[in-house]
């Protein structure tokens, strides 16, 4: 096996400027890359390379059409183990159900950004173990629009979702922190679907996936001849968002020139394009977001405080996925309906088994991961329900018997489903109810009865009836 010196990235692509684009942004992070024009060339090159040298194989499906799939089971054949991205412009669900079924490791809808390519290879190319089941996937769902599809009743999430909702009936600007993977993006659209300017335009800038001078230009527009290869006018999305609302994600990966700049836009409420002589006057709202504290990042000089000052009149924070972990079967049954609306995949229920593997992972991707996970567990599942075997890496890296006691903790501890995925006996379910408050009410029947609902008598009749021991 190679080195992680020589390792060395197949690009099956027969586009001559992506091809340059993708190589020179892999060989950032250390790849060779070896590009090959067709589908029959990869089989060619893969089953000659018989040390090993190729570590991941990115196919761009324009090269073999309809046959991507096809052409990712003959490389699966070849080398199972090999990391496998492919590259499409089309969004259809049912494409990427077909890829990963033919063994696609992700699947990443063009144009794709930098980081976003950059952050897929290294993901999947991470040594550690347990490794594809657990990766987030490059793309979702297309994030809703509305706080309903918000899913959670964690007091800080609450928080957090009614914090954001009272300042998107406001007028100023806000910054939204927390992890990646905690639903910043899905936040800020339900900010603005839900604010005095919902009708209006709304676009979303990712300030990491693009380079400092393109950023710019895309901000702030630029006029023609502003700089060598500004051949036209760029209108900037302050201008085209005017009345309307612009979403930053990773604010803080803007450069800091371009931060005091926005600043002074927010603040005297004029966009200058570069190269112009004069501005325009505009009203637009920011919703901005990072995965870091901003404050801190201020306090270090990494960050304008001009702006900071400007965005931080609302700060909302959503909690990771760790610190609200008895939402987690609520998002499971809400991500597994709308997993099953998708073309080429089934409605699946969830069982018990299975939802203790998910309460006992920490979620490092947090909702993001999860619904990643669901997804692929999803696309492999014949049956009509998720078992733990539906989750083999979580189930290796977590062990077989995971605690369920922070489970039982939050009032997880009865059983709904059987094995299988079918809601188990409603007196079964009682039983065990009983059970439960016995045990936790310390046998205090009155008080068991009067938490129930229910008459002591009734309580001894059922008791009697489900042969249920007082000292249970």
């Amino acid at each position: 096996m190679a080195s992680d010196d020589t390792r060395l990235l197949m690009l099956i692509d027969d586009e001559p400027a992506q091809s340059r684009f993708v190589s020179a942004l892999a060989s950032r992070e250390g790849w060779r890359t070896l590009v090959v024009g067709s589908g029959e060339e990869a089989i060619q090159k893969l089953a000659a390379d018989e040390s090993g040298e190729i570590r991941a194989v990115l196919l761009d499906q324009w090269v073999p059409g309809e046959d991507a799939c096809e052409l990712i089971r003959q490389i699966r054949q070849l080398r199972p183990d090999v990391p496998l991205l492919m590259l499409t412009a089309s969004t259809s669900p049912l494409l990427a159900v077909e890829a990963m079924r033919s063994g696609a490791t992700d699947y990443l809808i063009k144009p794709v950004g930098p980081d976003r390519l950059l952050a897929a290879l290294r993901s999947a190319t991470r040594d550690e173990a347990p490794r594809d089941e657990l990766q987030p996937m490059t793309e979702k769902f297309a994030a809703a629009l509305d706080f309903d599809a918000m899913v959670g009743s964690a007091p800080p999430f609450r928080t957090a979702l009614a914090k954001a909702a009272t300042a998107a009936r406001g007028h100023g600007h806000a910054l939204v922190e927390g992890e990646s993977g905690t639903g910043k993006e899905m936040l800020m659209r339900a900010m603005h679907g839900s604010s005095t300017r919902a009708k209006n335009a709304m676009k979303l800038v990712n300030c990491g996936s693009m380079p400092s001078m393109s950023l710019e230009s895309l901000v702030f527009g630029h006029e023609k001849g502003a700089f060598a290869g500004a051949f036209d006018r760029q209108t900037g999305l302050l201008e085209s968002c005017d009345g309307g609302t612009l979403l930053f994600d990773d604010i803080d990966r803007m450069d800091l020139v371009l931060q005091d700049r926005l600043a002074d836009v927010l603040e005297s409420g004029i966009v200058r394009p570069t190269g112009a002589s004069h501005g325009f006057k505009i009203d637009v709202r920011i919703f901005a977001a990072s995965d870091f504290d901003i404050d801190e990042l201020v306090a270090a000089g990494d960050f304008s405080k001009k702006l900071f000052d400007i965005l931080s009149a609302t700060r909302v924070r959503l909690p990771a996925l760790r610190e609200r972990m008895g939402d987690i079967p609520a998002l499971t049954r809400y991500f597994l309906s709308q997993i099953g609306e998708q073309p080429g995949l089934q409605h699946h229920s969830i069982a018990d088994s299975a939802l203790t593997l998910l309460e006992a992972y920490d979620w490092p991707g947090n909702v993001r991961q999860l619904q990643a996970v669901l997804f692929r567990a999803a696309v492999f599942c014949d049956g009509e329900a998720l078992t733990a075997s539906s989750f083999p890496q979580l189930s290796q890296l977590l062990g077989d018997s995971p605690d369920r006691g922070e489970s039982r903790h939050r009032g997880l501890g009865v059983l709904l489903y059987t094995e299988d995925g079918n809601l188990r006996a409603l007196e079964d379910i009682e039983a065990d109810v009983i059970r439960l408050a016995i045990g936790h009410y310390r046998g205090r029947m009155t008080e068991v009865a009067r938490r129930l609902g229910i008459g002591r008598s009734t309580l001894y009749r059922k008791l009697s009836e489900l042969g249920i021991d007082n000292a249970a």
